[in-house]
C-alpha cells in the first residue's frame, strides 16, 4: 500500500520569510475557510515571536494537497535554538531551503543546512523575495550552489530543484518568467520530489520525541514521528533513555496528528506519521517511546554544547518583590530545573549554597528570551554578566569558542569594524563588496570578544549595520582581551530621580532614567564620560526661597535617556554588576550596593 504522506522541514536565515510563506500555503491549500479570521504569521504562536519577528520554538502543521498530506515543520533560523533544530530535522524527510533574493544563504543557513544534509535530505531550494529591488536571484542561486558544495552535499543533494518565490505575494515559478499566480507549483513539487515515509507497519511501534510541551486539557505532550509500527489509543508503551534504560512505562491516553494549525485527535497512528501523545509523566525529549517488546532505543542526533552561561540569583535589591509574586529561590530553581528539562540547549548548574544557579546555552538571544519569558510569568532575579565557557584538550589547555561573525555595513565604516574587531582578538577571513556600496566582512571572533561589542557595533555604523553570528569551534585560548568601557554613574541615596539634578548632572555622562524614576543606593543611573565609576545624587531639587527674582529660571531640557533591551543590558555590565530583572522594570546595578562594601571588594579584601 503506497502512503499518501509527505513530511518536509523549511529552514531559513532569520527574517528570509519561511513562517510567511507557511502562512501562504495554509491558506491555498483550503486549510482555512475563504472567511476566516487568521493573524499574521499564524505560526509564530509565542508573544516573543510575534514582537521580534523571529522563530524560537520548532512547530508543525499540515496541508493537505492531491489528497496527501503533507506534514510541515517550520524551524527557528537562529542558531541560539539551533537544539530545536537538530531534533526536529529527524522528523522530516525533506527539507525546504529558503534563501532572500538579496541577502543570499547567510550563517545561519549554513548551520541548519549542515545539519540536514549530514542526515541525507534532500533539498528543494527556494529563492524568496525576488521581487526585492535589490534582488540578485541568479547569483544567489550560484552561491547556495557553491554552499552545498563546501559542505559535502551528494550527487543526489546537488541535484535540487530551484522555485523562484514572493511568500508575501502567495506566488512561486520555476523559471523567473513563467506566470506569477500561485503556490500550486511548490505544492506539486513537494509531492514530487520528496520520498515517502518507508513502509515498516509490521515491526513493533517506536517513535523518538523530539518536542515537549504542555497541555491545560490533557497535560505533558510529546511530539515526534512515528519511525515503526502501529499504535491504537491505550497501547501499553514503554520509555527508552538513549542508553537503553526503562525510564517509565504508561499507556498512550491520547493521540493527535496535526490538521492545519489544530491538533485532531485520532484512535490509531502508523509509520511515517508526525503525532503528539499523552499519557507519559517523564518520558522527556530525545527518549524512545515504543511497546513493550522494544529493546533498542532510536540514536539521536549528539547536541552542540553550550558556549555561554548567566548566573541568576535572588532579587536582593531595595525593591525586591513590589512588581513580582515569585521571588524565592526555590520557585527560581523549580523553573529554570523545567526548562532544562524541556530545552535539550540549556544546562542547569547550582552554586554550593544553593542560592544561584548557572544556565549555560547558546548564546545571549538564548539566554535572554528564557529571562524574558520569566520575567513574564511573574519571576524577579539579578542576572549577571554572560560569561563564555572553556573547554579543555588532551593535554589540560584551555579551549574557548569561536563564532563566524559575517558584517554586512557601507563601505565607509568597514575599517572601523575592523580595527575594533581586532582589538578584540578576531581574524579577518574574508572581504568583498557585496553591491549598492555595501561591503560583506567575515571574521573569526572569540564569543567572549563579542560580549558587549553589539551596542559599539551600532553606535560606529550609525544603526545601518546588520551582524550575524554562529559557533564556528573550540580553538586555543586567545589570551586576555581588554574591555574598554566607561564607569558607571551610581545612585548614592533612596528615593526619586529629579529632573533639576539630572540636568545639572548631564554633562557628567548619558542617563539611563526618567525623572521620577525610582533609584536606590548602588543602583547604576547613567554612564560617566570618564572610565571611573562615580556617586552622584540624582535627588537634589532646587532649592526654594521666599525671594522673587525675575528671569533667572532656566528652562529644565534633558537629553532622552538611553534606553537597552535585556540583552544589551546582559552585555553592557561589567563582572561587578548586575541585571535587576523584574515584570515591569529592567535596572542596572552594582553588586555591592553599599560604596564601603564596593571598596573593599575592588581591594580584595572580601
Amino acid at each position: 500500500m503506497t502512503y499518501n504522506l509527505r513530511n518536509i522541514a523549511i529552514i531559513a536565515h532569520v527574517d528570509h520569510g519561511k513562517t510567511t510563506l507557511i502562512d501562504t500555503m495554509l491558506q491555498q491549500s483550503g486549510t482555512f475557510r475563504s472567511n476566516e479570521s487568521v493573524s499574521e504569521r499564524v505560526m509564530d504562536s509565542n508573544d516573543l515571536e510575534k514582537e521580534r519577528g523571529i522563530t524560537i520554538l520548532a512547530k508543525c502543521t499540515s496541508v493537505n494537497w492531491n489528497d496527501t498530506r503533507i506534514n510541515i515543520i517550520d524551524t527557528p533560523g537562529h542558531a541560539d535554538f539551533g537544539g530545536e533544530v537538530e531534533r526536529v530535522l529527524n522528523m522530516a524527510d525533506g527539507v525546504i531551503l529558503l534563501t532572500d533574493a538579496a541577502e543570499g544563504p547567510m550563517p545561519q543557513t549554513k548551520f541548519v543546512l549542515g545539519k540536514a544534509l549530514a542526515q541525507g535530505l534532500k533539498p528543494i531550494v527556494i529563492i524568496n523575495k525576488v521581487d526585492r529591488p535589490d534582488g540578485r536571484p541568479e547569483e544567489v542561486v550560484d552561491e547556495v550552489f557553491d554552499l552545498f558544495v563546501s559542505m559535502d552535499a551528494n550527487e543526489e543533494q546537488l541535484d535540487f530543484p530551484i522555485l523562484y518565490a514572493s511568500g508575501r505575494d502567495g506566488w512561486c515559478a520555476k523559471e523567473l518568467t513563467d506566470p506569477r499566480e500561485n503556490l500550486h507549483p511548490l505544492l506539486d513539487l513537494i509531492l514530487e520530489h520528496v520520498d515517502t515515509p518507508e513502509e515498516r507497519d509490521e515491526e513493533p511501534f517506536a517513535m523518538l520525541a523530539t518536542l515537549l510541551s504542555s497541555d491545560p486539557y490533557v497535560g505533558r505532550c510529546l511530539t515526534g514521528r512515528v519511525i515503526s509500527g502501529r499504535a491504537k489509543v491505550n497501547s501499553a508503551v514503554k520509555a527508552l533513555n538513549l542508553d537503553g534504560e526503562v525510564v517509565e512505562t504508561g499507556r498512550l491516553t491520547k493521540l493527535f496528528t496535526f490538521d492545519g494549525v489544530d491538533k485532531a485527535a485520532v484512535e490509531e497512528v502508523r509509520t511515517g506519521d508526525i503525532i503528539c501523545i499523552a499519557g507519559m509523566s517523564k518520558a522527556s525529549v530525545a527518549d524512545t517511546i515504543g511497546s513493550t517488546e522494544l529493546e533498542t532505543p532510536i540514536p539521536a542526533t549528539p547536541i552542540d554544547p553550550p558556549t555561554m552561561a548567566v548566573t541568576i540569583s535572588v532579587n536582593d535589591s531595595p525593591m525586591a518583590g513590589q512588581e513580582g509574586k515569585k521571588v524565592t529561590s526555590t520557585l527560581l530553581r523549580d523553573r529554570l530545573l523545567a526548562e532544562a528539562e524541556t530545552n535539550v540547549a540549556i544546562t542547569f548548574k547550582e552554586s554550593e549554597n544553593k542560592d544561584a544557579f548557572e544556565i549555560g546555552g547558546r548564546g545571549e538571544l538564548q539566554l535572554g528570551v528564557l529571562i524574558e519569558t520569566m520575567r513574564r510569568e511573574g519571576f524577579e532575579m539579578s542576572v549577571s554578566r554572560p560569561k563564555v565557557l572553556l573547554r579543555q584538550d588532551e593535554k589540560g589547555k584551555p579551549l574557548e569558542p569561536i563564532e563566524e561573525v559575517i558584517i554586512d555595513v557601507d563601505e565607509e565604516y568597514s575599517g572601523s569594524i575592523v580595527e575594533k574587531l581586532s582589538q578584540r582578538k578576531a581574524d579577518v577571513v574574508d572581504i568583498r563588496t557585496s553591491g549598492a556600496g555595501k561591503t560583506r566582512l567575515t571574521f573569526h571572533a572569540p564569543s567572549r570578544g563579542l560580549i558587549g561589542y553589539q551596542s559599539i557595533f551600532l553606535t560606529d555604523t550609525r544603526g545601518t549595520g546588520v551582524m550575524n553570528r554562529l559557533f564556528h569551534d573550540f580553538v586555543p585560548f586567545k589570551g586576555d582581551i581588554a574591555q574598554r568601557r566607561n564607569g558607571a554613574l551610581i545612585s548614592m541615596d533612596n528615593g526619586k530621580a529629579v529632573a533639576f539634578a539630572l540636568f545639572n548632572l548631564q554633562d557628567r555622562g548619558a542617563m539611563f532614567v526618567n525623572p521620577q524614576d525610582p533609584v536606590y543606593t548602588g543602583m547604576i543611573v547613567g554612564e560617566h564620560s570618564k572610565e571611573n565609576d562615580l556617586e552622584i545624587n540624582v535627588l537634589k531639587g532646587k532649592k526654594l526661597t521666599n525671594m522673587r527674582a525675575s528671569g533667572t529660571d532656566e528652562n529644565v531640557s534633558l537629553v532622552p535617556p538611553r534606553r537597552m533591551t535585556l540583552e544589551d543590558m546582559m552585555s553592557y555590565i561589567n563582572d561587578d554588576e548586575l541585571v535587576e530583572v523584574t515584570p515591569k522594570s529592567l535596572r542596572l546595578r552594582k553588586v555591592h550596593l553599599d560604596a564601603n562594601t564596593r571598596k573593599k571588594a575592588s581591594r580584595g579584601k572580601l
